[in-house]
């Protein structure tokens, strides 16, 4: 098979989270303990470093290879979804695993993996692990997929865990509330390994205490001593930070939601750092500042173009958009123009109640089946008093927002990662 057919046949044989949704979840570990035993368990080759949460996996994790990459280590990151290629889950030192590995796994191992009917994400997950143990990463960076407990990138045992934040998302896997959310982020934490709390309140902290009294397990809560003392924005789009530990330091990421995940980051590389795992204290600045450049993270407030700017940000639930509908408003501009779409596993309108009210709107659909219609979009749009008009795809959404915008205008794009992949894949063409 070529590439591009192996894909579809991934695709097509598997099931797809990102494709169908809840039918492709699958609850368990017992696939991803025999496609582990299957390769010889992988993981056990090379140290790792744990990351789950709601929001700001991605971020996180990609930040941290950076910082361990500008240590000098050569860093395997794994994460998911991909927004243009599938190659972007499985990276090592920023650069994607090759078309012929991604054939070859397939054509070599179909024959064990095929009576299994293992998930899209089980069968990936596997093959990260066997690639970095080939690579020989000295460090690698796992994004957990959904949830922790059950997740399986669960199999690992790292030297250090994070859970960014918790809200409510994919309640239907995870449960209704904080504290049952918090219960499986927190399965991720391991018989006396770290773990760094980015983001907690008084319910999900007591289950994020209970499970580290349970594995004896350090927990350290990164609001507790913050690391960030102030923030501001860069001329250039980034952030700058004052810190407590480190002095300034600027980030590459525009986000402001970023400094929430700064401040966890940060926090996560004390223990790195107190444990002689990040041997220089300057690599740690460098790897804010170039975090795009040695991982090519897409996505996170990423500017595309100026006059007009057109930004686009994956932010696709409630606790994501409170960030960004405030970032949208302080942008200054003539008319705010915005692209967007949702996803149906999703609050549509408690994120529609939050856009601005004085924006022109393009609603669309990304090419998913999980796809809010764009009808129903632009009817609660419609209730909500907020002006715009329909588009069938992404790209004519896009380009009729480009086309009606002067150049003193500011274009968002978003609303769900998979608007902002479509939207990736059209201007990369």
């Amino acid at each position: 098979m070529s590439f591009q057919e192996t894909i579809e046949y991934l695709f097509n044989t598997t099931p797809v989270f990102e494709r169908v949704g809840s039918t492709a979840y699958k609850e368990g570990l017992s696939n991803t303990h025999l496609l582990d035993e299957h390769f010889g368990h992988p993981h056990q080759n090379f140290r790792s470093i744990h990351i789950a949460g709601t929001n700001g996996k991605g971020s996180c994790s990609h930040t941290l290879a950076s910082i361990l990459q500008a240590d000098g280590y050569k860093v395997g990151l794994y994460t998911s979804p991909h927004l243009v290629d599938f190659r972007e889950r499985i990276r090592v030192n920023g650069e994607m695993v090759s078309e012929q590995y991604v054939i070859d796994f397939v054509e070599e191992h179909k024959d064990f993996f095929e009576p299994l009917h293992p998930s899209f994400f089980e069968l990936t997950t596997a093959m990260a692990f066997k690639y970095f143990a080939e690579q020989k990463v000295d460090f690698a960076v796992i994004e957990v997929g959904l949830g922790g407990r059950l997740d399986c990138t669960n199999i690992i045992n790292p030297l250090l865990s994070i859970i960014t934040n918790i809200s409510l998302d994919h309640t239907q896997f995870l449960g209704d509330t904080l504290p049952k959310i918090a219960y499986e982020k927190a399965g991720i934490i391991k018989h006396q390994t770290p773990v760094v709390i980015g983001e907690a309140d008084r319910d999900t902290r007591v289950v994020f205490e209970a499970q580290a009294q349970k594995m004896d397990s350090l927990i350290v809560f990164a609001e507790d001593i913050p690391a960030i003392l102030s923030s501001s924005s860069l001329p250039n789009g980034g952030r700058k930070y004052q810190t407590r530990f480190y002095g300034e330091i600027e980030g590459e990421l525009g986000g402001i939601y970023q400094d929430k995940n700064a401040n966890t980051i940060l926090t996560a590389t004390m223990q790195l750092y107190n444990n002689n795992i990040i041997r220089n204290i300057d690599s740690i600045g460098k790897g804010f500042k170039e975090v795009s450049k040695r991982t090519e993270l897409m996505g996170r407030w990423q500017t595309i173009q100026e006059n007009p700017k057109v930004v686009c940000d994956t932010g696709h639930n409630e606790a994501g958009w409170k960030y960004l509908s405030r970032q949208i408003v302080n942008q200054p501009c003539k008319t705010r123009r915005i692209v967007f779409g949702m996803v149906d596993d999703k609050d549509l309108k408690a994120v529609m109640r939050m856009l601005p009210s004085d924006a022109r709107y393009y609603w669309t659909q990304p090419s998913t089946k999980r796809a809010f219609p764009v009808d129903k979009i632009a009817e609660l749009g419609k209730e909500l008093d907020l002006n715009g008009n329909s588009f069938a795809t992404v790209k004519e959404a896009y380009e009729q927002a480009l086309n009606d915008a002067s150049e003193e205008d500011f274009i968002f794009v978003g609303g769900s990662s998979y608007v902002v992949s479509d939207f990736l894949t059209i201007i990369k063409k």
